[in-house]
């Protein structure tokens, strides 16, 4: 397959850190969302902080907000992963941990494989979607581009 899809999703939190109790369900269910998405078909990378690793702020500078950035085969692999799974029944929730974030809170587009794009790339996808909507660029599930041809 020539092209892959990547996704970002950015989600302002509404604690101040990861750390505050009212993040705690969220927190104590990411392993499991993060592993289930592991073992999805379809799945190919996904941004992995390592644990070891003195902590350094995301592309953003903001430490209210957490990023997921993973790349996928296809859109019907992301979408069932997104919309079929315990991914799907833990986020109905996301009210309780998450503010608004603008008018897109994720992005998809494709890449060729075997690239993986920065996350300031990435970063710079959603705000294009946020501020001149879904083109091949930048798309949404609802406004999904096709691949590109070779």
């Amino acid at each position: 397959m020539p092209y892959y899809l990547a996704q970002i999703n950015v989600a302002r939190m509404k604690g101040i850190s990861i750390d505050d109790p009212e993040m705690k369900d969220f927190r104590d269910n990411t392993d499991t969302v993060n592993a289930l998405a592991e073992r999805a078909k379809g799945f190919v990378w996904r941004d992995v902080l390592d644990p070891n690793a003195t902590p350094v702020p995301n592309v953003l500078n903001d430490e209210q907000v957490l990023i997921n950035f993973s790349v996928w085969e296809d859109i019907t692999s992301l979408q069932e992963f997104t919309y079929k799974t315990f991914h799907a029944t833990i986020m109905k929730r996301q009210k309780e941990w998450f503010q608004k974030y603008g008018t897109a809170h994720y992005a998809l587009w494709w890449i060729r494989s075997g690239e993986i794009p920065p996350e300031q790339e990435a970063i710079e996808r959603l705000t294009y979607l946020q501020e001149n909507g879904a083109s091949q660029r930048a798309f949404t599930f609802k406004d999904a581009f096709e691949m590109p041809k070779e």
